[in-house]
């Protein structure tokens, strides 16, 4: 199977045009999005390539920091890249980890956001269903480079890995599961789950949320899927991608569930020293216009009462005295 073609003797992948189809996928359904929620969507286009870059480097160390133990056994180890700066930079040689992608670029959205002055959380909710799109898009790249399959299998949709491509151990197998037809169909339902859930209730969730839920139903998938994967990276003898994805889906539930509970705001409250400082002198704010209220009212009363009585006492003419009559 043809991974690719040749231009004036550059070979291009199918791999790298199907992860940028991704992108530019994700972005145009970011845009959509924020042109939705009322928001400028050539902010999407602005952050782009940081989060792309990001999203890259990330996906670099990842994959740095965790090789797949058949390329243990050839020698190419952590250390081996460490003391081969050269070696890290050859990203056409392949190892790339959607974990550290997912890292790299929601580092990458957070600087731009921080230096923008946007909300992080209302931009990452705007990005999350276009970036359960790109990973469904890029991962049949993984197709075309005949990786990513799972444990031997003859169900009728397994896939047929050319030899070259086994690994040792299973040369005998010629039909493997889809590993990477399943996570594609996993993030297609998490793209249409998280579109949903922003439209019906968008009133109820907060900024953030649907890239908290993006998280949760991510993780799941793929730390079930783990369990069908023949390479999957080792540190220190446990699956590394595994066991991220338990705690992600841990963190970013707990996360979730905290932030629509009665406790959310705890942390928002004033200290409670501050709180009673603050009623007191709102307590004697209130009784000093209290008393200043009643002075004024007994003020004006008693000049009321002065201009009245002095008003009566103008009016009421003196009684003058009879005249008397002198006989002669």
């Amino acid at each position: 199977m043809p991974n690719g073609f040749t231009i004036f003797g550059f070979k291009i992948y199918f791999y790298g045009i199907l992860i940028m189809l991704g992108a530019l996928a994700a972005a145009f359904l970011a845009a959509h999005q924020a042109k939705k929620r009322g928001q400028n969507p050539d902010i999407v286009w602005d952050v782009f390539a940081w989060v792309l870059i990001g999203g890259i480097l990330g996906a670099r160390i990842w994959h740095i920091l965790t090789p797949p133990p058949s390329m243990v056994e050839q020698g190419i180890t952590t250390m081996y890249y460490l003391t081969h700066p050269l070696e890290m930079l050859r990203f056409r040689a392949g190892g790339l980890g959607i974990p550290g992608a997912i890292i790299g670029g929601g580092l990458a959205l957070f600087i731009y956001t921080r230096r923008k002055k946007l909300d992080f959380g209302m931009w990452a909710d705007f990005i999350a269903p276009g970036l359960a799109l790109a990973q469904a898009i890029g991962r049949w790249g993984n197709f075309f480079n005949q990786e990513v399959y799972g444990k031997p299998s003859t169900l009728p949709w397994a896939i047929t890995i050319d030899p070259e491509y086994r690994l040792p151990e299973f040369r005998m197998f010629s039909t493997y599961h889809p590993l990477f037809l399943y996570e594609c169909i996993w993030n297609l339902l998490n793209m249409g789950l998280l579109l949903y859930l922003g439209k019906r209730l968008m009133n109820w969730l907060k900024n953030g949320d649907l890239f908290l839920i993006y998280l949760m139903v991510y993780g799941v998938g793929r730390f079930l899927l783990e369990f069908l994967r023949l390479d999957a990276s080792q540190v220190a003898g446990i699956n590394a991608n595994q066991t991220l994805m338990a705690v992600v889906t841990l963190v970013s539930t707990g996360l979730f569930l905290w932030r629509h509970s009665k406790y959310a705001d705890v942390l928002k409250k004033k200290p409670v020293a501050e709180n009673l400082v603050k009623t007191t002198e709102a307590k004697t704010d209130k009784t000093t216009k209290v008393v200043t209220s009643k002075t004024r009212a007994a003020t004006t009363t008693k000049a009321s009462t002065t201009r009245s009585k002095t008003t009566l006492v103008k009016k009421v003419k003196p009684k003058t005295a009879p005249k008397k009559t002198v006989k002669p």
